[in-house]
């Protein structure tokens, strides 16, 4: 599978596999991790070769169906104006599903009391939760976490990690994290691609690809 952006190749030759569970994406700046994400849940489509999920071609779902099942929580926070509460319910009726928003927010590491605060006088921590919670309202099978604690300090970034955890014991969710730390990656996976220059570098269980 590959990728090409402005004339430049972006992903080549990838060929790996996916299991169920907790998947980690790692490797340099630049090295596509990113870009790989995206190409989960037809952000974009690759220009060579073919994704697929659960024995299905990707191009063969329709993109919005398949967001719902595959949510992606970027790395930087892209909240709708209004409260906590009225972005979960809208990511909510997107997909069809009621909202249970205290055991939402409490899957996200919030207490019932952010769902009336104004997404604009929220930290980026929060926010960080905020979107995690909004992505959980849809009830998705997959979660594509892109550097989601990036920006966080260590008690802020702790909070996501435990919430993470949570959420796979809880809810059998499948994760991909996208993290350039290495630490993060064992903490929070059990299988894990390593890219290089947009070229797969190793794909296995973590012990393995990051020792």
């Amino acid at each position: 599978m590959g990728l090409d952006r402005g004339g430049k190749t972006v992903l080549d030759g990838l060929s790996a596999g996916i299991p169920e569970g907790a998947a980690a994406i790692v490797g340099p700046s630049g090295a596509g991790k990113s870009t790989l994400l995206r190409l989960l849940n037809r952000l974009a489509d690759p220009d060579r070769g073919e994704i697929l999920y659960r024995e299905r071609p990707l191009r063969d779902y329709e993109p919005l169906a398949l967001r719902r099942e595959v949510g992606l929580v970027p790395q930087l926070p892209a909240l709708l104006d209004g409260t906590v509460e009225s972005n979960l319910r809208y990511a909510a009726g997107l997909a069809g599903e009621p909202l249970e928003l205290e055991q939402t927010l409490a899957r996200a590491g919030l207490d019932p009391s952010f769902a009336e605060r104004d997404v604009t006088k929220l930290s980026v921590g929060e926010q960080q939760r905020a979107m995690l919670a909004r992505a959980l309202a849809q009830r998705p099978r997959v979660l594509l976490l892109d550097e989601p604690t990036s920006a966080l300090d260590h008690a802020a970034r702790d909070t996501i990690e435990a919430a993470l955890g949570e959420l796979r014991r809880e809810l059998e969710i499948s994760t991909v994290l996208v993290s350039h730390d290495p630490e993060q990656a064992r903490r929070l996976s059990d299988w894990a691609l390593r890219l290089e220059a947009g070229r797969l570098a190793g794909c296995g269980p973590r012990e393995e690809v990051l020792a």
